[in-house]
């Protein structure tokens, strides 16, 4: 990490703290998210939950994965920088959706999708600043989060594309039906 933050170390602190700002709120929302689908009635849903659980446990080891990275740099990890409010103010919207209230499978998992997609390109943009930083391992560690963030997306992308197929064309049968008529 080191040779990424050489040439400005209070700004590799601060993108590192909007991960952690974003790391922190993905756990809160995975939380949520496992109570209410914890209450379905629908036992596909229910089925998710062992998934759930361990993203819910890779976000937040990335968050303490960060604050110790953040702490190395001499940076605060649990002080507000420039990029760590912008984030805060921008998910505000995802996080309504998912920790006040709404119950609706479909809704929670729409905004979790768009929460994995803001978090799968944050990852990406370190990986690619530690590879123009030629910081091995900032980019092996980047890589390993990354990777676990694009298994993240495709689950919730799957579900999102499940529930709305559901809600368009009815159970999965009935729109299997409508998709091959005899």
């Amino acid at each position: 990490m080191q040779k990424l933050a050489q040439g400005n170390k209070d700004k590799a602190i601060d993108l590192l703290n909007e991960r952690l700002t974003y790391e922190r709120a993905s756990v809160r929302l995975y939380d949520s998210m496992l109570e209410k689908v914890g209450r379905s009635a629908d036992p596909s849903l229910l089925n998710l939950l062992g998934q759930l659980r361990e993203y819910r446990d890779q976000e937040k080891e990335h968050e303490e994965w960060l604050e110790a990275r953040i702490r190395e740099l001499g940076g605060d990890a649990h002080g507000e920088t420039e990029m760590s409010r912008l984030i805060t103010i921008e998910s505000q919207g995802i996080q309504q959706v998912v920790l006040d209230g709404d119950q609706n499978p479909a809704h929670l998992f729409h905004a979790l999708l768009t929460a994995e997609l803001v978090d799968n390109s944050g990852w990406q943009l370190l990986l690619e600043l530690a590879d123009e930083a030629d910081d091995d391992e900032a980019r092996a560690s980047f890589r390993k989060r990354l990777h676990e963030e694009e298994d993240h997306l495709l689950l919730t992308r799957q579900v999102v594309e499940r529930l709305t197929r559901t809600e368009l064309l009815g159970s999965p049968a009935e729109a299997m039906a409508a998709a091959n008529p005899t």
